[in-house]
Parts: C-alpha cells; structure tokens; sequence
C-alpha cells in the first residue's frame, strides 16, 4: 500500500523497489538512485517476483514504486507486469533493454506507469520515478473523487455558473425520481415546489454571492409531483480569480423527519380524544391573546369549566362510554364560541374557553350561557341517552395589577369550584378578596427565605440506573424542606410561592452548592456518580447565570464540571429559545451537560431539539406511568424514543413504578430510568449502601429490543390489556338495557393474518396465539351478549374466563417477543451486575 499521509511530489525518500534478476543491472540501478544528494530514495532489490512478494508481504515493505524488468526467473514479457499489479498498488515502471514501441505500448494497457530502456542516466530514471508517482497519485485522487460521487448517500448536483446542470449522481436520481439524461443542461428550477416566495431565493443567492455557500431546508417536487423535503448545502466553485466556474449541491431527504415532526406537534399541542388544543398549545393561545387584549385595549375571559356528574357515566357506563360522550360534547361547547375564541381541553373532564374582543365584562354572559347550555345538552350514545351539566369560572384580563396566563387559569379554578359549592350547572366570576385569603393558606415568602436563612431545606437523592446492566449512572437531587412543625415538605407545598420572586434564584443556587459538596463527599467515600439538578427558568435566565456557575464549581475544586448536569423543563426552555440555547452552550464549554426534563410535555419540534444542545432526554412520566393501559402513551413514548435515536440524544425514562414498566422501556430500547419501582428519593447518607447492594430486577435480564416490525406485539398487550378493562367495567355496570358488543377495532388481529404470518408463521408461540386470540374475542361477544339479554350473574361468573384467557394470551405475546426481539450487543445479556463503580478513598 502507498502511504498517502504525505504528498507523494514531496515525499523525502521514496521508497523504490527494483526487481531485476540480473545482480550488475540491480546494482547499477541502485547507484543511479543514489548518486543524487538532492534526490533521495530508499532502494530495495529483488531477484524474482517471489522475492518481491516475501519482502511485501513477510518483511511489510510498502514500495512507492516498483521498477521490473520484464524477464524473470518466475515470469516473463507482459505477465511480469500483470503479477506485479497484483502485489502491490504502487505505480511499476518496466526497464527493459529492447527499445520497442509495441512492447511500451502493451506494458502500459497492463497497468505500467512508465516504460525505460535501461542503460540510461540518473536524471532521466529517478524523473521517470517521480512522474509514474505523481500520474498514479493523481489517478487514484481522480477515481476515489468518482467514487465518491458516484456512492454517496445524499443527492449531488453540479451546475455551471449560469445555472445548468452538467451532472447529478445516482442518490439525486433516486430522491427526485430524473434520470440523468432527462436533466443536463436543464435549470434546477424544474425542482421547484411552489412553496418559497422570490424572497427565499433571493435570500439564498445573497448567501451564495456573500458567503460563498448556503445552508437550509427546502421543498422541492419529484418527478411525479410529489413533494419531498430536503436539508441542502450549496457551495460556489471559483477559480484563482475568484469567478465562479460551478455550483455544487449536496442534499439529504428528510421528509419523513419532517413527517415525523408534524406527527409529534400536532401530539404536542392537540388533545388525542377530542382533538381540541391541549395544555401546550393553550399556554400559546393565552399569550397571543393577552397582548391582543393589551394592544386593542379591550377585554378578554377566561373561563374553566368542569362537568357535573361525568365520573358517574365513567363508572356506570365504561370509559369507552365517557368518551364518546366528551367528543359529542367538546363538539358542541366548540361550535357555541365565536370564531377566534378557543376551547381547549385539559384533560379528564376540565375545559378553558378564552374569549376575545370584550367590550365589557357583561359581553361574555351570552357566550358563557351558551356554553354551559352545549354541556347540559343531552347526548345519545348507542341505546343510551346521557346528560351532565357544567360548572363554570372565569376570571378576566387586563386586571389592575400585572398578571400572567397561569394566574388567570389558577383565578378561574377557583371560581369554578365555587360555581361547584353553590349549586353547580352555573358560572362564577373570580373574587380578588377571597383569592387573597385563599393565599394566606400558603408559606409567606418571608418565612420561606428565614428557612434558607436557618438551613432547613435538605436534598434528597432519586438514583438513575441502567436496567439492563445495573449500573447506577446517576442521581437527581430533590429539595425538600424539613419544618420545624410540619415535617418534611414536598416542594409542591412551596416552590410554587417562589416561582416569580427573586427568592428562587437564591434557592437554585443554594441547590447547586449544595449537591456539588455532596459530590466531594461521595468521591471521597469512593462512589463516583454524577449528580443533576433541576433549574428553573428564572435563574437560568439570569444574565450572570454561567459566572455564577462558574464560582460555585470554582468554590469545590475535588469535583469535576462533568459530575454536575442540570436539567431544564421543556416548556422553561421554549420560554426564551435563544438565550437559553446560549446558555446552554456555554455551560458545555466548561463540562456542565444539560438534559431536557419533562420532554413530551412542550412542543417537542425537531426545529426546537436541533437548536437546544442538550446530551439528554427526560421522558415525561405521565406516559411512562400510563403506557402500560393507553396505547396513545405507548405510541408517544415510542415517538420520543424514535426522535431521541434520530437526534442522537441519550434518553431517559421517568416513573418506572413497576417492573411491568421496565420490561416495556427494555423492550422499546430505553435502558436509563428513575423512578419508584427502582428506588425513591433518599437521603444523601442512605444511597452509598443502596448503590452497593442494588440489583435490576431478575425479569429485566435477557430481554430484547423489539424490532420496529414487531411493535404490533407490544401495542397488542397493551390495547388488549384496556380494551378487557372496558368489558370488565361494562359487565359490572348491571345494566339490563342491551350493552354494546365487541366494536374493539383490533389493529392486531389484522397484523396477525398480514406482517404478522410473514414474519412469525412458523414459530410455535404464533401458531398458539391465533386461535387463543380468536377464542378471547368469541368469549368477549359472547359475555357482552349476555349481559344484553340480562343475564348480568351469568356473565359475571365467566369474568374469570376472560382474565385466563388475557393472561394466557400476554403471556404467549411476552414468548414470541423474546423470540423474536434484537438481543442486546447479539447475545442475551448476563453479565453479572455491578451497580456503581467503586474506588479505595486516599
């Protein structure tokens, strides 16, 4: 192999070797070589391409340029130069003493660089030797430039400087469906999408005539007038002059990333029952709103309401039942507002209406009338006729002192539960008095600050293990407050008090101070583990917030900047995206990582993750908790585990509260969790010898990741798990009036008879599942009719039947994923667990 870490034009000593059986012509070669000062090389001789091969092959010479002579003991004429290719891929040049034209011309069609007759002087040899060199470097430059041309992975185009394509790689073929020949010569404009205004290209060629290149998203159309999505790169070729002889394009599909991020925004900010705006998308409305208020200086209400009786049809009726009623009813409470009002859903049975365009406060009585006339509304679903009321609050914006979008949902709450007190199915309008004697239950903030004063705040530590190998890989430090008289409070019975006051960022740092002493101390000890704080968005948005850092990791030299990460909530982090970016940033400058907690609950875009260097994600633990029985949380959970890969995020889960959890996370690819069922927040004395002795649980042990194609699998147990729930709750009901039969749109029984029988036809748990599968829908059908004709103690006795049968079929589906799941690094893991890494103190 030619060494190609220096230029071979100037290379100091070449290395050159000379196969030449005729010892006298060998060595005058080699003095040739060497009679130069100024024209080094390193010569090696051989008698025989057998000799040849044993010096490159056993002694590991690397020739950068082979000189044969054409008749050898072993080979002779134009073979001599076919074996020698086959040693070595330097350049051979042939020495020969016929002068014959032929035979030059035939040594070159085999591959030889050069052709010499010997006999001839130094300059001209060791010339000759330096141009076969510099001819196969450039060839070997030219045909790797091809290759790379030829097999990358993203579109390439090549334009002349007016704009016409001179050539395209097979990869642009592949994304824009044109063949080669139907482009040369063609502009890229026949791309074009339709979708940028002349002010995007405009913008575009500024970048390219400024700053020699271009970077961006862009549509474009394929072929067959399909849009696709690209991340492009274009850079100007230029001459010595500086003029531009080309345009080089380089691009990536990544329409279904763009797909991907539609599907978790619109998961992100609407809710999946009724598709109204969620919390998220709420937050957003109720901002654009106020300063619409502000800016028109008129009016705006926000409303809460909350149904009456809804947990009775839950309970008498089945959570199937209850939400068809919440669609019908989110229908109809949305079409009683006016455009441009917004009716959003909280979750469960809690409803916020934001008004617009108040002239007064009585112009929303109408609107507020007909909303809780749509909720009172009854509502017919199936054979039955369900009606709830709704109890309603509101609260209203500007007001005489500064107020933000929380506090206005918190003022409606309030009401709304009077309106509950007095009577319910009515409204009531938030009282500024009572809301302040309703505060004076909380801690005043100056008691808070005595208690920073007199230390009473201590920090609890929640460990962070990998499930699959049982390391611990962390703790998150949790403050909480040991009061003299009422124990040891939770922060929610504080934090909130402080949230908008300086007083925060006194804590926050306090926090920080105190986690990073704790570090020392476990170091000490002999445990070295890294320890994350949370931060809110007041402090970190601080402008001195990385000096302040700065000084706190200084005050505690023993511990190293990569022992402290700090953790931000999505939504505190979408506040101020720039700055807190930037904080960010600097923070990883001096070894400080940043993991996005709560990760779900905020907007979740790709634009957002791909401008937020954070190394981590925290799932939210409302879908960890709940994945188990909703196949909606299942499928976000496995949304934000297939954006984390794409990203390359490492990813955490909270709220593992079961092993159930564990096994689903394990199974989905997610190996790093907190939460209760590993262990519950301690004290920092208590987690040295927890971390010693911990295990994962034995179940953990072994399982594999699922393949995407299998995930049908997991989602089977899930939506059957719920789906035997609702039955359950529909049989115990007693209801005499005919129930609805089994309309579980069964997603898996369809896999089973399509991918399914593809991929797991021939394995025993699938061949079983089938008819088990088949039996548990019959004996479903079979108890709901039962329950129809009134025959509820019958059909209630046969409960039992259904739960072996789910059992039965769970654990089947828990069988064909171990069969057919990825085993970690190829084989099962059983590696015995060491839980933490452990040093002797000095």
């Amino acid at each position: 192999m030619i060494d190609r870490t220096i230029p071979l034009a100037l290379k100091p000593r070449p290395v050159v070797l000379v196969i030449e059986d005729e010892p006298g012509d060998a060595q005058l070669i080699r003095l040739l070589l060497l009679e130069s000062n100024d024209e080094a090389f390193e010569v090696h001789l051989a008698g025989s391409l057998a000799e040849a091969q044993h010096l490159i092959d056993d002694d590991g010479l690397h020739p950068d340029v082979v000189l044969l002579d054409l008749n050898l003991p072993d080979s002779t004429g134009i073979a001599s130069v076919e074996r020698c290719r086959k040693l070595s891929d330097a350049p051979v040049v042939v020495l020969t003493g016929l002068d014959d034209q032929a035979a030059t011309k035939t040594a070159i069609q085999s591959g030889a660089e050069d052709y010499l007759t010997k006999g001839g002087d130094g300059p001209a040899l060791r010339k000759a030797i330096r141009y076969a060199m510099l001819r196969h470097q450039r060839d070997a430059d030219a045909h790797l430039a091809a290759s790379v041309f030829t097999f990358a992975r993203e579109g390439i185009m090549i334009t002349a400087a007016d704009g016409a394509i001179i050539d395209v790689n097979d990869a642009f073929t592949r994304i824009t469906s044109y063949r080669r020949d139907e482009v040369l010569g063609r502009n890229p404009r026949l791309l074009s999408s339709g979708r940028h205004d002349k002010e995007f290209y405009a913008a575009m060629w500024r970048s390219l005539i400024e700053d020699k290149h271009w970077y961006g998203e862009i549509w474009n159309r394929r072929k067959d007038g399909d849009m696709f999505a690209v991340m492009q790169t274009i850079s100007a070729v230029r001459d010595a002059r500086g003029r531009v002889l080309h345009y080089l394009a380089l691009f990536s599909d990544i329409t279904v990333l763009k797909a991907h991020e539609r599907q978790l925004e619109h998961i992100a900010h609407y809710d999946s029952l009724t598709s109204l705006p969620n919390r998220v998308l709420l937050a957003d409305r109720m901002q654009q709103a106020m300063v619409q208020a502000q800016r028109r200086g008129q009016r705006l209400a926000v409303a809460y309401l909350d149904l009456d009786g809804f947990k009775v049809v839950n309970d008498n009726h089945g959570h199937e039942v209850g939400d068809q009623l919440l669609i019908a009813l989110a229908a109809r409470m949305k079409d009683a507002l006016r455009e441009g009002d917004t009716l959003a859903r909280l979750g469960g049975d809690e409803f916020i209406a934001v008004l617009l365009d108040l002239a007064d406060l009585t112009a929303s009585v109408p609107i507020i009338a007909r909303l809780l006339a749509a909720a009172a509304q009854p509502v017919n679903i199936d054979d039955l006729l369900l009606q709830v009321s709704g109890s309603l609050g509101v609260t209203f914006y500007p007001q005489a002192e500064e107020i933000d979008a929380d506090q206005l949902l918190r003022q409606a709450d309030q009401a709304m539960y009077q309106a509950k007190l007095a009577g319910k199915n009515r409204y009531h309008v938030f009282d500024s008095e009572q809301d302040s004697s309703v505060r004076g239950h909380h801690e005043s903030l100056e008691r808070i600050r005595r208690a920073l004063a007199a230390r009473e705040f201590v920090l609890h530590y929640q460990p962070k293990v990998n499930m699959r190998t049982g390391a611990v890989v962390g703790a998150e430090a949790l403050i909480r407050w040991q009061h003299p008289e009422k124990g040891l409070l939770p922060p929610a019975m504080f934090l909130p008090v402080i949230e908008d006051n300086a007083l925060a960022i006194d804590i926050g740092e306090w926090v920080i101070d105190t986690a990073l002493t704790q570090v020392a101390l476990w170091h000490a000890a002999g445990l070295g583990i890294p320890v994350s704080v949370n931060v809110g968005a007041r402090q970190l948005q601080q402008a001195d917030f990385v000096e302040h850092l700065r000084a706190l990791l200084a005050a505690h030299p023993d511990v190293r900047s990569g022992n402290l990460e700090l953790e931000v909530l999505e939504t505190s982090a979408l506040q101020d995206l720039a700055r807190v970016s930037q904080v960010i940033e600097s923070c990883r400058e001096i070894g400080v990582m940043f993991a996005l907690d709560d990760f779900g609950t905020g907007y979740s875009s790709l634009t957002y993750l791909k401008r937020l260097p954070v190394t981590q994600l925290k799932i939210d633990q409302s879908f960890v908790r709940d994945m188990l029985d909703d196949p909606d949380d299942l499928a976000i959970l496995e949304g934000v585990l297939g954006l984390s890969r794409a990203f390359r995020r490492q990813v955490i889960a909270e709220g593992v509260e079961t092993v159930e959890h564990g096994e689903m996370l394990l199974h989905l690819g997610c190996e790093l969790a907190q939460g209760y069922g590993i262990a519950r927040p301690m004290p920092a004395a208590d987690l040295p010898a927890w971390a010693a002795t911990w295990r994962p649980d034995p179940a953990w042990a072994d399982l594999p990741v699922v393949n995407r194609d299998d995930l049908p699998l997991l989602f089977a147990s899930v939506e059957h798990r719920a789906w035997i729930g609702s039955i359950e709750n529909l049989l115990q009901a007693e209801r005499q009036d005919p129930s609805p039969r089994d309309r579980h749109p069964c997603h898996f029984g369809a896999w089973l008879n399509t991918e399914g029988r593809a991929r797991h036809g021939t394995r025993p748990a699938f061949r079983a599942i089938e008819p088990l599968h088949r039996q548990l829908h019959a004996l479903a059908e079979e108890l709901l009719d039962l329950q129809s004709r009134g025959r509820h103690p019958e059909a209630l006795a046969r409960l039992s039947e259904l739960h072996a049968l789910r059992d039965a079929l769970l654990e089947l589906l828990k069988v064909l994923v171990q069969e057919s799941g990825l085993r970690v690094g190829g084989r099962a893991n059983k590696r015995p667990a060491k839980p933490v890494k452990w040093r002797s103190a000095k």
